[in-house]
């Protein structure tokens, strides 16, 4: 996969699976926006580990729950680059209750967060990849299909983006625009970590290595899947490889999503 010449914009890209999918662009010759809200710091180190892994790394601050941040984020890449091949849509966040449970802010703010800005993004980054065999790419979840305690309402906005993607698919095919999802199950990140001790009453569980064990053993392939291997796939799908895959989610678990969660 080359990406020499293609720029790349994505959200959450400080760390877990948004950074490893900037490196695996940026290592292969890509521009890569590297958005972030709240660690300059982290962002700019990012950024350069892409630069030095042969791309251009840029940081680019946003709070995806303010619109006017998002479109000013999309002008900044337009400013700098003055196009964009690819966009994948990382950055996410929730509150970790049952159904019952959820606040009207809870799902204002996770949808706001996941969906709404997504939406959004994607309105300006259309413009911008004209003539650029654009690639959209949104990080899904296995709580779009499977039940996840506490994760309704991310559930929920993982499960609408994955219904935008597959408009998307069929609306930009004109334009020559691809717009995929990758989904995984658990990977070893802070917030994978801040998720299981913030709903282990509710699953049961006691810590974030038992949970992990959980995962393991539930998982045909006996581990957890890593960022790195999620990101890959980002990758291909971004690529020149993959296009004529369109509209498509796809698993990378290691037949986590074959099983139950014992």
């Amino acid at each position: 996969m080359d990406f020499h010449g293609k720029v790349a914009l994505v959200t959450g890209a400080s760390r877990g699976i948004g950074r490893a999918t900037a490196l695996a662009l940026g290592g292969r010759g890509a521009t890569v926006f590297v958005g972030y809200k709240q660690s300059a710091a982290l962002a700019e180190e990012v950024a350069a580990q892409v630069t030095a892994a042969g791309g251009r790394g840029i940081p680019v601050r946003a709070d995806l729950e303010r619109l006017d941040e998002v479109r000013a984020m999309l002008a900044a890449v337009r400013r700098e680059a003055g196009a964009l091949d690819v966009l994948v849509a990382n950055a996410a966040a929730s509150a970790f209750r049952p159904v019952l449970d959820l606040k009207e802010h809870n799902f204002a703010r996770t949808f706001g967060l996941s969906v709404q800005s997504f939406v959004a993004m994607v309105q300006e980054a259309v413009p911008l990849m004209a003539g650029h065999s654009g690639r959209i790419v949104v990080v899904s979840g296995f709580d779009s299909v499977r039940v996840v305690p506490g994760h309704a309402a991310l559930g929920a906005a993982k499960a609408a983006l994955e219904a935008l993607v597959r408009y998307l698919a069929v609306e930009l095919a004109p334009h020559d625009i691809n717009a995929n999802a990758v989904s995984f199950a658990v990977v070893n990140s802070d917030s994978a970590r801040i998720y299981a001790e913030a709903a282990k009453q509710l699953g049961g569980w006691r810590d974030w290595e038992d949970f992990a064990a959980r995962v393991a053993r539930a998982t045909p392939k006996g581990r957890l899947v890593r960022a790195d291997e999620v990101a890959s796939v980002v990758a291909f799908l971004c690529s020149d490889l993959a296009s004529f895959v369109n509209g498509q989610t796809i698993v990378v678990d290691g037949g986590f999503n074959l099983t139950a969660l014992a």
